[in-house]
């Protein structure tokens, strides 16, 4: 039947997993499909799907096959079936390595090929049967991590209680010193500026903030650069101080320099109520870190300039100052290059082409079949990123680009595949090779972590350094356009998987020319020449901890910055970071344990997010310890404690290899960022708890010993649960678009005859309902215990200001 017919026709698909325990190495899961149009589809139809989970061939139901395709796109076909009738069933069972226990572990975005040859069709995501037994919440049998169901949070929230609203900062990150008494500044529209040379952009942010206050108001903020003498010597650090002076009718805010001002006006920007008051005081500050980043994967799924901007906006109010552009990866290039168009022609768009259309790279987490459907296609015009540079360097970011090799490369190996064949095609040989990342005759066999085939650039082509070349000097081209310095590339370098280049006639040729006997030195070689080529250009090399791994000695002397994520228990790299920064290298800890804001917040099943090294809720990142020994959760990602003789066994930082050591980065991994609200909800308030403890000064938790440490901890995390519940997140809420951020669950239990609940952050509202309706502001607030009266199903939810309801929790007394 037509492809226009089959549009109007409906495909049930619901999914369950069966179990996690048979084996400890996978799960079983269940596919139930049904044809429930009025049309039959004719025979040789084929379902595709995106999972992160191989699928494996030999489990499944016998009369259907699962093909692996590239990816996480698979295949589902009836080998010897007939035709699809109206109203007929098809269930399919099959394993899949690892485990499924929430949402993030189902297949997703199904699209029908038909049989007779019309083009592909959207069906969308499956209905995911609900996580309920122990065997589908438990990941295997030596999974001893509960599920973060209503009564575990309530035991967990048990540790917090209310603090008075003088007992809770007013500054976020926490200042080195601030006091505040009892008198009262009024700011307003008619507020006068008064600024020093230099001080512009500090200025007119500043009366941006003014304009929308709803008062007139009245005095005068005065913006200057003098000294500033928060009690830091190092001058990276000093750059940023400032001074905060408030009085009635009069504000002065003094920084170092102009960074320093703005600085000073963030925290100004939070003292402010929504009437334009504030309590007049005085506060010193100084960053504990000079380097603050994030990093947001753009090439997962796209995000607009829009969201770009509004994220860059939430860094620097939090005094973030790095922005790590995770620009191109296996499934998207998202910035157009003028000498090579296909790399967003091609590497920019996610689907299935129809005819005539150009080709483009296989759906991903969910993509779809359209190109252009979803935010897995899109991409930055050389003005769009020259909006977002001179966006971010007036709010004092530095954005780092990275453009990620010679692993996690399909994107540009695709593009440059299609480039090659296009130009071959019209007789030009010489031009077909002059961009080429692939060798056509590589019969290397490998598999990446994210399950690709063919993701890795052939480096022993000149063409891949020509390549580099010019997109760096076209990247160097923006940065001077949009007038700001490019001082650092990071050029990616993880995950290269095993069985790269051993099968290429090109690299076996280069290493027999050079006497290398392993592909080590070929990767060596490659990084080298990277270095070579980002020298040229002025511009600084930085890449992920396997750049430095795979370095050689003389390079593991100089100035390489390293970003260290796979720290996590099992991993082999606990202690990678002091390593390196022992060794000589300037370390970026970029801990996956604590700061992987792709990660579920909490062991749910409607939690969204991966957990491959844990859970990372926001405490994770603000109890993180980046200077003591060791940098790790106190459990692996299966609750397990590590024995002694693991901790003994690690590699503390030297004296000086501490002061290696950069600064943070939060990750925003894109795989599960499908949309701005799902973007801001995995990056806050996480983000947030990464910029308190990248900014303030040391807690000194170690130096308490262990009891003392837990004891200190406890009570810090309590003041920011405060913090965060009654005065930052709330503060966001006034923003004229308000944030998507997460709202906890409620903890709750049913005893007695009565409800009692509690929340995660201490000031946050929590409601509920006793008639099975869903809770809102509207419905009663949770005060104290309330008695069920006879209730047969209990709801409740933590709602914000603004009256934007959480995930609904549903106890059954």
């Amino acid at each position: 039947m037509s492809a226009r017919r089959l549009q109007s026709r409906a495909i049930g698909i619901a999914w369950e997993c069966l179990t996690n325990v048979t084996r400890d190495d996978a799960f079983t899961a269940r596919l139930s499909l049904s044809n429930d149009g009025t049309g039959q589809i004719a025979p040789g139809w084929a379902l595709y799907f995106n999972t992160c989970r191989k699928v494996l061939a030999p489990s499944v139901t016998p009369g259907y096959a699962i093909a692996h395709v590239n990816g996480d796109l698979f295949c589902l076909t009836m080998p010897q079936g007939g035709p699809w009738l109206p109203g007929q069933r098809h269930t399919i069972e099959y394993e899949a390595l690892h485990w499924a226990i929430s949402i993030t572990d189902a297949p997703l975005g199904f699209y029908l090929a038909p049989g007779d040859g019309g083009a592909a069709i959207d069906l969308g995501d499956p209905i995911i049967a609900p996580f309920t037994r122990p065997e589908q919440r438990q990941r295997m049998r030596g999974d001893l991590l509960p599920t973060a169901d209503a009564a575990w949070r309530f035991e967990q929230n048990a540790a917090l209680s209310p603090l008075p609203p003088d007992e809770v900062g007013r500054i976020t990150p926490r200042p080195r010193s601030a006091r505040f008494d009892a008198r009262r500044c009024l700011l307003g529209r008619a507020t006068r500026i008064k600024h020093g040379a230099g001080l512009d952009a500090e200025a007119a942010w500043l009366r941006a903030l003014l304009a929308a206050l709803p008062m007139d108001g009245g005095g005068v903020i005065v913006l200057e650069t003098g000294a500033v003498d928060a009690g830091e010597a190092d001058p990276a650090l000093a750059r940023e101080a400032y001074l905060l002076e408030i009085a009635p009718g009069r504000v002065l805010v003094r920084g170092a320099g102009a960074h320093g001002v703005f600085n000073g006006l963030q925290s100004l920007a939070q003292l402010v109520d929504a009437e334009g008051a504030l309590a007049a005081g005085a506060v010193l500050d100084a960053p504990r870190f000079a380097y603050r980043g994030l990093m947001l994967d753009v090439a997962r799924h796209f995000a607009s300039v829009d969201t770009v901007l509004r994220l860059l906006d939430c860094m620097a109010a939090y005094k973030l100052n790095r922005f790590h552009f995770h620009l191109t990866d296996d499934e998207g290039w998202r910035l157009a290059i003028g000498a090579l168009p296909e790399l967003t022609l091609v590497g920019a768009r996610r689907g299935v082409p129809r005819p005539g259309e150009a080709p483009c790279l296989p759906p991903s987490f969910g993509s779809g079949a359209a190109s252009g459907g979803s935010n897995g296609s899109g991409f930055y015009t050389a003005a769009d990123f020259v909006t977002i540079l001179r966006y971010a360097h007036a709010r004092h970011i530095e954005v780092i680009p990275e453009f990620n090799m010679p692993g996690h490369a399909r994107a540009a190996v695709e593009a440059m595949r299609v480039r090659h064949a296009r130009l071959l095609a019209a007789g030009d040989l010489e031009g077909a090779q002059r961009y080429l990342l692939h060798d056509p005759d590589d019969a290397s066999i490998y598999e990446s972590v994210q399950l690709w085939h063919d993701n890795v650039m052939c480096i022993a082509l000149p063409s891949v350094d020509r390549f580099i070349d010019t997109v760096v000097g076209e990247v160097a081209l923006l940065y001077r356009e949009a007038g700001v310095p490019l001082r650092v590339l990071h050029t990616g370098g993880d995950e290269v998987p095993g069985g790269a280049w051993l099968g290429s006639p090109a690299c076996r040729a280069l290493m027999a020319e050079r006497g290398w006997h392993d592909v080590r030195a070929l990767r060596a070689d490659f990084q080298a020449r990277c270095r070579a080529i980002l020298a040229r250009h002025g511009v600084a090399f930085a890449g992920w901890e396997e750049t430095a791994l795979a370095s050689d000695a003389d390079d593991a002397r100089r100035d390489l910055h390293v970003y260290v994520w796979n720290n996590g228990w099992g991993s082999g790299q606990e202690d990678c970071a002091s390593r390196l920064a022992n060794a000589g290298h300037q370390v970026v800890l970029a801990s996956a344990a604590s700061l992987y804001f792709d990660f579920a917040y909490a062991k749910h099943p409607d939690e969204p997010g991966y957990y491959w090294a844990g859970f990372v809720g926001t405490r994770e990142a603000f109890g993180m310890c980046p200077l003591d020994a060791p940098v790790l959760p106190a459990r692996d990602a299966m609750g397990r404690a590590p024995a002694p003789a693991q901790l003994a066994a690690l590699m503390p930082l030297e004296s000086a290899g501490r002061a290696r050591i950069l600064g943070l980065q939060g990750q925003l991994w894109g795989e599960n960022t499908h949309s701005r609200a799902r973007l801001e909800y995995l990056a806050l308030p996480r983000m947030i708890g990464l910029a308190e403890r990248a900014w303030a000064p040391d807690p000194g938790w170690h130096a308490a010993g262990k009891e003392g440490a837990t004891t200190a901890l406890a009570a810090d995390w309590n003041e920011f649960a405060n913090r965060l519940g009654q005065r930052v997140l709330p503060w966001l809420d006034r923003m004229p678009d308000p944030w998507h951020y997460r709202l906890p669950p409620p903890g709750a239990l049913l005893v007695d005859g009565r409800l009692h609940a509690n929340i995660a952050l201490p000031g946050m509202r929590v409601h509920y309902t006793l008639d099975g309706s869903a809770p809102g502001a509207h419905s009663p607030r949770y005060l104290h215990p309330v008695a069920l009266e006879g209730a047969q199903v209990v709801k409740l939810a933590s709602v914000d200001t603004r009256g934007r309801v959480g995930r609904t929790v549903t106890l059954s007394p």
